[in-house]
């Protein structure tokens, strides 16, 4: 009786565990986290490969709010060929952050270092189509707010996320309309070392970037946001690895309008 009782328990945590969200997990509890505010006053004057070296540190320690720990889930329904399909793609509700619940701030980084931290989370960098999704199905929606001078520079960077959480006004849920994404391409076959980014959606859905392949990797400004994707995406009730969502002819078209997608990460 010991023992059935023992084997129920194990199939109803494996239930549970199934169904429930996936969540990012960090190897250790911080005690005490640095705020938004106190990493852009440490990162003053220092190089961008300081800067990008602190950021990449902060948030695979966990020094990241709790809110960014938990993805949003999309739910689309489609159909290709007549076949319907139903998919969830999990998301983070925002741009890659440091900080804590009331003091964070987004940091943008190359894509080699989004691409590190993707990986370490079980995650993947959205492609086009992805990006779209998360606009169309944002809770909070703000407009773009360009901005000229000093471009990738810590201070611009800064400044650009405080006019954001001005815009935002404590409002909570999946944003979107506020960075250009980083993003996979198999353009980036043809043009190694670059970095594409896309998005930056108006309140009207076009996106002020379309895809763009000119800059250098490790050029980055204060308009790049990393938003990080799940690695597994639920279709029809069943999970399936991203990649192999990539090489399947039909299946791809549920994540991108790209027909050839051998490239599925940064170096």
């Amino acid at each position: 009786m010991h023992r059935f009782a023992l084997i129920i328990k194990i199939l109803i945590l494996f239930f549970v565990a199934g169904c429930s969200s996936p969540k990012i997990v960090f190897q250790k509890k911080l005690s005490v986290h640095e705020t938004g505010d106190i990493f852009y006053k440490n990162v003053l004057g220092k190089s961008r490969i300081d800067r990008e070296s602190i950021a990449k540190n902060l948030i695979l320690s966990g020094n990241v709010p709790d809110f960014m720990k938990k993805f949003s889930v999309i739910k689309i329904d489609t159909s290709i060929n007549n076949q319907k399909f139903r998919i969830k793609i999990y998301v983070l509700p925002d741009y890659l952050s440091a900080g804590t619940n009331k003091n964070f701030a987004r940091i943008p980084l190359t894509p080699e270092t989004a691409q590190e931290i993707a990986d370490s989370f079980h995650c993947f960098l959205p492609t086009k189509l992805i990006v779209d999704y998360i606009y169309q199905h944002a809770k909070v929606r703000l407009e773009p707010v360009p901005m000229y001078a000093f471009r990738d520079s810590s201070v611009t960077m800064y400044q650009h996320n405080l006019i954001i959480e001005g815009q935002r006004r404590l409002r909570k849920g999946l944003i979107a309309g506020i960075k250009k994404d980083i993003v996979i391409t198999s353009e980036l076959e043809e043009k190694p070392g670059k970095v594409a980014i896309y998005g930056w959606h108006h309140l009207n859905g076009i996106p002020i970037q379309p895809l763009y392949t000119g800059h250098a990797s490790w050029y980055v400004d204060y308009s790049h946001g990393v938003r990080l994707i799940f690695d597994k995406i639920k279709i029809n009730g069943k999970w399936h690895y991203y990649i192999d969502i990539l090489k399947d002819p039909i299946l791809q078209k549920l994540i991108t309008t790209e027909t050839n997608t051998r490239f599925y990460r940064y170096p």
